[in-house]
């Protein structure tokens, strides 16, 4: 490592800022803080506000995206991650890596230190899309194609952006102004927490494969019906649920995952045979080709099924994106800063869940650095990270940052 020293951050400060934003759309442990919401809002009025007290140039785009850009030529680095929540969600999702690039460019324009930016990408948590607003940015999602986005309400995201220019002076960042980013993150999940390590250098994003199946049989009278001349659509499923597991066991390694997350069943009613049965299958792997496989696989054991069972299979291929690998350069540089912070209790690893860093990494160099979620839980209430593990990742953004 060359002698550049460490930015002078002060962990206090930011954990401070930290409870402040953790009260915006508190509820109970909770915070609700979904995109454009009268919460959302509020936040990022108040991270505007901070953003200039310490001489940032404030700038929100029209996708509600807030920049806090310093002053000076050339292009910067770019440090943040996201301020909205899950409908209900933790406290420290998203806006942790927030938190932390404004404490890095507070220091760093207070001791002369490197150029630093600060955002907080907007819609990160879904209420339209999901990553929405770096997906706009980065140029990854046509911007009419994002404006026709609804909520569950039918509200448009070209309704609520409207709202934009409540945050601060409305105009377009391009990603030219920066030269690279850095995201800090909770881990979201439990094996930072589980091996009692510190830190998570990440070198990949997952990717992922998603589909709908629709198993649809016959409703028919739940009592008169004989079992051999049932076309059971639940029955179909729960075979379907069981082959599953067996047929990808040959395939998959201790990183890939897969859920059945959403299942509908029609008619629904106890007295009726279910003529239909909707699950969605969703898989996540660093392997691309993995990828592939697995959802061929999902495919034909869903076919067979329907064949067995008498019952008929409709398909809709679902969400699908490959694996990012994060930048080498940069991994290396948070790598070398986590030995020296955390020595013997940090490791690389992959994020199984997506983050803006997975479409800002199609316009800059990008990586990300995790911190422990106690139990391995988020997007819940009781989602929580060790106070001194929080100041631990900041000082490791400190440390690297300067090597950049």
């Amino acid at each position: 490592m060359s002698g550049k020293r460490r930015i002078p951050v002060k962990p206090e400060r930011m954990l401070a800022e930290l409870d402040r934003l953790r009260r915006i759309g508190g509820a109970g442990k909770g915070v609700r803080r979904p995109a454009f919401s009268d919460a959302d809002m509020e936040a990022r009025v108040w991270l505007a506000a901070r953003m200039k007290e310490v001489g940032l140039e404030t700038i929100v785009d029209p996708w509600g995206n807030l920049f806090g850009l310093p002053p000076g030529d050339g292009p910067c680095l770019l440090v943040g991650s996201h301020s909205d929540t899950q409908p209900l969600g933790g406290w420290l999702d998203g806006i942790y890596g927030v938190a932390c690039g404004l404490e890095l460019a507070r220091a760093a324009r207070e001791t002369g230190g490197p150029r630093i930016a600060c955002v907080s990408f907007q819609d990160e948590e879904g209420r339209f899309g999901g990553l929405t607003g770096s997906a706009v940015w980065a140029g990854t999602m046509a911007e009419d194609a994002a404006d026709r986005l609804t909520d569950a309400q039918g509200i448009t995201l070209a309704e609520a952006r409207r709202r934009a220019h409540e945050i601060a002076e409305v105009r377009e960042v391009p990603p030219k102004l920066f030269s690279a980013y850095v995201e800090a993150h909770i881990e979201q999940g439990p094996v930072l927490d589980r091996t009692s390590e510190m830190l998570g250098v990440v070198e990949a994003i997952v990717g992922v494969r998603s589909t709908t199946l629709v198993f649809s049989g016959e409703a028919n009278h739940a009592g008169t019906t004989p079992m051999p001349m049932r076309r059971d659509a639940v029955r179909g499923f729960y075979r379907f649920a069981n082959e599953l597991d067996a047929a990808f066991a040959p395939l998959v390694t201790e990183r890939t995952v897969w859920t059945l997350g959403r299942i509908v069943v029609e008619p629904n009613a106890p007295s009726i045979v279910p003529g239909s049965a909707t699950i969605s299958v969703q898989m996540r792997d660093p392997d691309a080709t993995r990828l592939d496989r697995l959802l061929a696989e999902a495919l034909a054991v869903a076919r067979r099924v329907a064949e067995a069972q008498k019952l008929d299979l409709s398909v809709s291929i679902g969400f699908t994106a490959d694996p990012v690998p994060m930048d080498a350069g940069i991994i290396e540089a948070l790598a070398d800063a986590a030995a020296r912070v955390a020595p013997g209790r940090w490791r690389r690893m992959p994020s199984g869940a997506l983050h803006d860093a997975t479409n800002v990494s199609r316009v800059l160099p990008s990586a990300m650095l995790f911190v422990p979620s106690i139990d391995g839980v988020s997007h819940n209430p009781d989602e929580n990270t060790k106070r001194s593990d929080l100041e631990a990742g900041l000082l490791a953004l400190a440390e690297a940052i300067p090597q950049l």
